[in-house]
């Protein structure tokens, strides 16, 4: 029954945070792209506005009055490099990486399949105790080692982010243990 409520957690899980991360990309990626486009809207209606609006974004990173006019004259001859720059610049955006909600999707989905295989592993080999005890093991093993390798990542200490979220998940995971407790499950 344990395996069963794993293995149909896992797969409601998985894909649950799949179609949300989906959502979440698509609805973002879209704002995006209408933000370009009200960019792209406004170069054609009004393209000495955004010159003078690119030459402003220059002077503010130290260009000088005149070059930087003449740098967003030059970009203004080219439609779609001006639009290119506007957005990169303005708007803070690449174009060209606005994000694949499919791709956010997969990692996702197996992002969480593997944090939740961990502990349905054990009971594939056994049950009771024994299978408690090593998937609780296997729960901690997995939180600290995800924790260690985020602190590496980012040049922190590894034993302090990997207790952090060894302690931030077992905390998830005994509030979750109360809950059900509590309801009686």
């Amino acid at each position: 029954m344990i395996l069963f409520a794993g293995l149909a957690g896992l797969l409601a899980g998985a894909f649950s945070m799949a179609a949300g991360e989906y959502i979440s990309m698509r609805s973002q990626r879209e704002a995006y792209e209408r933000e370009i486009s009200l960019e792209a809207e406004e170069l054609r209606e009004d393209p000495a506005a955004e010159a003078e609006e690119l030459a402003l974004i220059y002077r503010a990173k130290g260009v000088d009055a005149e070059e930087a006019e003449r740098i967003a004259a030059t970009i203004m001859k080219d439609q779609g490099a001006a639009l290119d720059t506007m957005a990169r610049e303005e708007l803070g955006l690449d174009p060209d990486e606005l994000g694949s909600p499919w791709s956010a999707a997969f990692s996702s989905l197996l992002a969480f399949t593997l944090g939740a295989i961990v502990v349905v592993i054990p009971y594939l080999f056994g049950s009771g105790l024994a299978a408690l005890t090593t998937a609780i093991a296997l729960a901690c093993l997995a939180l600290f080692a995800v924790g260690a390798t985020i602190g590496l990542l980012n040049g922190r200490s590894p034993m302090r982010t990997g207790t952090r979220q060894l302690l931030v998940g077992g905390a998830a995971a005994l509030l979750v243990f109360g809950i059900g407790h509590l309801i009686g499950a």
